[in-house]
């Protein structure tokens, strides 16, 4: 055997070896970020713009595609066009009495298909998706024609069934998800304890599916808020805050309208945060 055969080669170790990947990833690091800054700031440019003519010094009251300088007057004078501040107090007058409704309902609905199996829970649970899947104009165009058909009058009382009806569906949804991942051995061992049916779900599942229900209400408080297109079909004379900026487009929008899309905006995120909050402090708890 040749002498040049009997010498071994050296071992190498890992670290000598070249960092093959550290290329790629220094691309992954860049470019990642990158895309996730720049799709936020296309998400959010809209409601950047809304915040940003707020404040918008133009010379008339209707809204100008230019920018002329920062002013209050707009804050200051929020109340002063009557027509939108009398739809915006229309659009919590449907949103906060129809969350309510949707909720309760939504909520018992959501605990019957999370916790119980029976006959027709698939046919029930296909419709439920169904008023979520279903487009919005298919639905109002059919609100529409049951209260032509009932001869109801469109008012008030048609918006707010109408929003009742859709809202529905978001809750029992939310309010099911929470259920099925609810630990029922907790509702057992309170049982155990000699705790009737009743105290046992008022003091251990109602707080386990409270953040589910809180959430469902937001849901339906918010789609009840910004609706516009069922709305449009079963109000009649009932004008809401999203159907009078819809007609304001014609003749122009005043500058008020952007300092109320703020402050519900920012209304939003304070109801979000303080949901967060809570639940944070529920599960540490």
């Amino acid at each position: 055997m040749s002498s040049s055969a009997s010498v071994e080669a050296p071992p190498v170790e890992a670290r000598d070896l070249p960092p093959l990947n550290r290329p790629q990833r220094r691309v992954t690091r860049f470019v990642l970020p990158t895309y996730s800054v720049v799709m936020m700031l296309y998400l959010a440019s809209p409601i950047f713009l809304m915040i940003l003519f707020g404040f918008n010094d133009v010379p008339g009251e209707r809204q100008v595609p230019r920018f002329y300088g920062f002013t209050l007057d707009w804050y200051r004078n929020l109340l002063d066009v009557p027509d939108l501040t009398k739809a915006l107090e229309h659009s919590f007058r449907v949103a906060i009495p129809s969350s309510i409704f949707a909720t309760l309902i939504g909520t018992l609905l959501g605990l019957v298909l999370g916790r119980y199996r029976f006959l027709g829970q698939a046919p029930l649970m296909f419709l439920i998706f169904l008023g979520i899947a279903v487009p919005e104009i298919v639905l109002g165009s059919s609100l529409l024609s049951l209260f032509i058909t009932a001869s109801v009058s469109r008012d008030y009382g048609t918006v707010l069934l109408s929003h009742i009806t859709f809202s529905i569906p978001f809750v029992a949804v939310v309010v099911r998800a929470r259920v099925q991942g609810m630990d029922r051995s907790l509702e057992d061992a309170a049982q155990d304890l000699f705790a009737t049916p009743i105290v046992a779900f008022f003091r251990v599942t109602l707080p386990l599916i409270a953040p589910g229900i809180l959430a469902g209400a937001l849901l339906a408080f918010v789609l009840s808020l910004d609706d516009f297109v069922i709305t449009n079909f079963v109000s009649g004379p009932f004008e809401t805050f999203p159907i009078w900026v819809y007609g304001a487009t014609r003749l122009g929008l005043p500058p008020q309208v952007n300092v109320m899309g703020t402050l519900l905006f920012l209304t939003g995120i304070l109801l979000a945060v303080t949901s967060a909050l809570v639940q944070r402090r529920r599960a540490r708890t």
